[in-house]
């Protein structure tokens, strides 16, 4: 971890240090990620169990999969399911996954890649290793983040974004010591690669012992952190949190976050997911697969699902 990567991060473009008038967001809280199974097997973290959606909105959750080595003959995905109402972007750092839909969209993930897919009025998918993973077993770690869509947007067509690792923004803290991936949004003038209905910022940033990263952030947006691997600390009172935590930030125009000066043997660097997003303030009701605004227009979508209006599973993947 992790494959999107350069050797020097001091050639790359540095990220502008929040003006000195910056209000730094004070860490509301720090949870730990409970562990489960998702799909056919596979093991999660649910990063944002346990908080309030009211610091969470847009987002609505969040599944660390992995970090797993599997033997041949174990690699797990979920078999073919719907959504409906919301955004799920699957962000692969190590591995290989297959998605395809009945929409007509889909392809291969692999180191570094992600996948964008607006549900919207609703689909069926399937993630799922490919089948040379399945016999030779492997490596496999990524998350999946879901983002809620305004009720303007709910019913909107479905849309697909393969965004490679290639195309992810690298930039570098202002003294060189953390490598910035920007997947998502605007960071301080910079551009994201991906494009989304709800206003957010994605970015996976690898910190060298020791460093301290401090961000411009915008006001109106909410602001987490999430631990991949590794320690360190969050926020200007130097709160810490680890592998496998979350960290919600207050209110503010910057956020800071620094790596401990030794980490574990099994990771070099504080590998962390830094999230904001503009809340949409609407109600949120969540079943299953279906994130809709109201417990009606939960039931149509159960009720379109069982008659088929979601979608069908291509003759080709039957």
């Amino acid at each position: 971890m992790p494959a999107v990567t350069v050797e020097n991060p001091l050639n790359l473009p540095r990220i502008a240090a929040p003006a000195g008038t910056s209000v730094a967001r004070p860490v509301l809280a720090v949870s730990t990620a409970p562990s489960g199974l998702e799909g056919e097997g596979f093991p999660v973290r649910r990063a944002f169990a346990g908080i309030s959606y009211a610091h969470l909105d847009p987002f609505i959750m969040m599944d660390q999969m992995g970090e797993v080595d599997y033997a041949a003959g174990e690699p797990r995905g979920t078999p073919w399911h719907p959504h409906r109402g919301f955004e799920t972007v699957t962000y692969l750092i190590d591995g290989t996954f297959v998605h395809q839909d009945s929409h007509g969209g889909g392809g291969v993930i692999t180191d570094g890649d992600t996948q964008w897919m607006t549900a919207g009025s609703g689909l069926l998918h399937i993630e799922a290793p490919p089948e040379e993973l399945v016999a030779s077993g492997g490596l496999f770690h990524g998350l999946q983040l879901w983002v809620n869509l305004p009720a303007k947007d709910k019913m909107m067509a479905p849309r697909y974004q393969d965004i490679r690792g290639g195309s992810v923004r690298l930039l570098a803290s202002p003294d060189g010591g953390a490598l910035v991936r920007l997947i998502a949004g605007d960071l301080a003038g910079h551009l994201g690669p991906g494009a989304t209905h709800t206003p957010i910022t994605m970015i996976h940033a690898s910190l060298s012992p020791g460093a301290e990263l401090v961000l411009p952030w915008r006001p109106d947006f909410n602001a987490l952190a999430y631990a991949l691997a590794g320690h360190g600390s969050a926020g200007a009172e130097g709160r810490p949190f680890r592998m496998g935590q979350a960290v919600v930030f207050g209110t503010g125009d910057s956020l800071t976050v620094r790596a401990d000066r030794t980490q574990e043997s099994r990771t070099e660097n504080f590998e962390v997911v830094l999230l904001g997003g503009l809340p949409i303030r609407e109600p949120m009701m969540h079943y299953g697969p279906f994130v809709m605004n109201t417990h009606a227009e939960l039931a149509q979508a159960v009720d379109d699902f069982k008659a088929g209006r979601l979608g069908t599973i291509p003759a080709s993947a039957a």
